[in-house]
């Protein structure tokens, strides 16, 4: 199962247990159940503080814990953590031995005072070995069973149990349920919200921290390329520097390709942010995680006051608004009734739920064409819609569309209706726009990507906007408001690209340091 190379990385690792632990498993006479033994039994010789027991009596089979020795386990995987998640069996090792997580001690505390809901403190995530946003969740969810003995936590592999993930009805990954079999909640999810949530106080605590802090010479709204970038020219200034932000890193979280990012040849979205967070945080800047603006006013006395969704209030001399976008809906009957129920947004995440299946694409531009290629070598048959009379990607990912032989493109095509059981999708109502006929495609999914819209809808009435919704910037980053910046994919500012970010951030932190020694 593991590699040279992997086991000797294993053994180095495992040199930071504090005390044993136990691997039990749960086996049944699959080959997976034998891989999954193999696995167990190879991480077992990396270190003398880990042992095996192959007579778990778990419902799961096949499926292990990762226990304290003598204790029960509380961190399962039932399916082979491996490709993104093998860091997540890695980091269930490493914790639940006693080794401390890299989290803030204040999280650590807060992590180890939760109590359990009501219905008890088992969740269990359904993912997908391809998805790079499951290992978050998973991680997150591990790391609160390993500190809080009140919680447990099972990673699924949708692929293994199919079964289960067609009696659940999951159709988009992460997918995490409580120990009632309700949906908790879907998609990335970050350790701190997700403590949030499970902290009833966690809210009112938060807005009584914020409305205590002073004023900032320099707020930046929003925590993607721009407001990082952004971020580290103000505190370089000498400048009292905050970012309020819903989750560092914002779209490019999701992203799992960057190949035009200069001087770097190659990287995925996480790891990006990853980095940008590690810089910000060389400096004197106030990172203010999850946390939602919703209103944006000058003060009485001139300065400029945010609003958070909490009712915390944060006032600042400038303010840097870099709020990004988020993927633009068909807006039409039935999208919002199937969202995760057949209806997707992230081929990379979702796409193997769909094995063999038909499957649907809306846009013809780079990225549908793209998620086009990627789903056709999964699922059975995929139709891309796209509403201009020819594609708008590139020559190269057009070549190899055509190339592909389960793959049909429909042109002229605006979709009007998602169609379903009541459960999940089963077709799609489209209008043919050169002859006005109305047609039904059967299929069991949908993935739309057609494009972004600016997280803009709070600041309409403060700030000029554009017909688009995005912030009128001026050649300075300036917006109609005195001592209001804006940067990146809100903006006016042509060309959503990462790079293009980073320099529109830069250049409003300037425009607001010239800002403010000047007033």
């Amino acid at each position: 199962m593991l590699d040279a190379n992997i086991k000797q990385q294993l053994k180095t690792y495992l040199q930071m247990l504090r005390h044993p632990i136990e691997l039990v498993a749960s086996l049944d006479n699959s080959a997976k159940g034998r891989d999954m033994e193999a696995l167990v039994l190879e991480i077992a010789e990396c270190s003398d503080k880990v042992t095996v027991k192959l007579d778990g009596d778990h419902a799961v089979r096949p499926s292990f814990a990762v226990a304290k020795a003598g204790e029960a386990g509380r961190v399962r995987f039932a399916g082979l953590p491996m490709g993104h998640e093998f860091t997540s069996l890695l980091l269930a090792l490493l914790h639940v031995g006693g080794h401390p997580p890299k989290v803030a001690p204040e999280v650590i505390e807060q992590i180890k005072g939760l109590k359990a809901p009501a219905q008890g403190g088992h969740f269990e995530t359904v993912i997908s070995l391809s998805c790079h946003n499951c290992p978050d969740v998973v991680q997150a969810f591990n790391t609160i069973a390993a500190l809080n003995p009140a919680f447990s936590h099972v990673m699924i592999d949708g692929g293994m149990f199919q079964s289960l993930v067609e009696e659940r009805k999951v159709m988009a990954v992460p997918a995490v349920f409580d120990q009632a079999g309700e949906l908790f909640g879907s998609g990335r999810m970050l350790l701190e919200e997700i403590v949030a949530r499970l902290d009833t106080n966690a809210a009112e605590k938060d807005a009584e921290k914020l409305n205590a802090k002073g004023e900032f010479d320099v707020l930046i709204v929003g925590g993607g390329p721009a407001g990082a970038a952004a971020a580290v020219y103000a505190a370089r200034k000498g400048v009292k520097t905050g970012v309020l932000t819903e989750r560092f890193g914002g779209q490019v979280l999701d992203t799992l390709s960057i190949e035009n990012f200069i001087s770097v040849k190659e990287t995925e979205g996480p790891k990006l942010v990853a980095h940008l967070e590690e810089h910000v945080k060389t400096y004197d800047v106030d990172i203010m995680n999850l946390q939602k603006a919703n209103a944006l006013a000058r003060t009485d006395d001139g300065k400029l006051a945010v609003t958070l969704e909490n009712g915390a209030k944060l006032t600042s001399k400038t303010v840097i608004l870099s709020t990004g976008a988020r993927w633009r809906e068909m807006n039409v009957p039935g999208e919002a009734e199937y969202r995760n129920k057949g209806v997707a947004y992230c081929p990379h995440c979702d796409g193997p739920l769909y094995k063999g299946k038909r499957v649907a694409v809306i846009g013809g531009g780079n990225s549908g064409v793209e998620a086009a290629i990627d789903l056709a070598g999964i699922v059975s048959h995929v139709t891309l819609f796209e509403f201009d009379s020819k594609l708008r990607a590139d020559a190269v990912l057009q070549n190899k569309l055509n190339s592909l032989p389960n793959v049909k493109v429909i042109l002229n095509a605006l979709t009007t209706e998602v169609t379903g059981d009541g459960t999940k999708v089963n077709g799609l109502v489209y209008r043919d726009r050169t002859t006005d006929e109305t047609h039904t495609v059967e299929l069991e999914g949908i993935f739309v990507q057609i494009g972004l819209l600016p997280n803009t809808d709070w600041l309409k009435g403060t700030v000029a906007l554009s017909p688009r919704g995005e912030v009128e910037v001026d050649a300075h980053g300036k917006t109609s408001l005195d001592g209001v910046f804006a940067a990146g994919d809100c903006t006016t500012a042509p060309y959503k690209q990462i790079i293009i970010a980073m320099g529109e951030g830069s250049k409003a932190a300037l425009a607001a340091f010239d800002h403010l020694i000047r007033h």
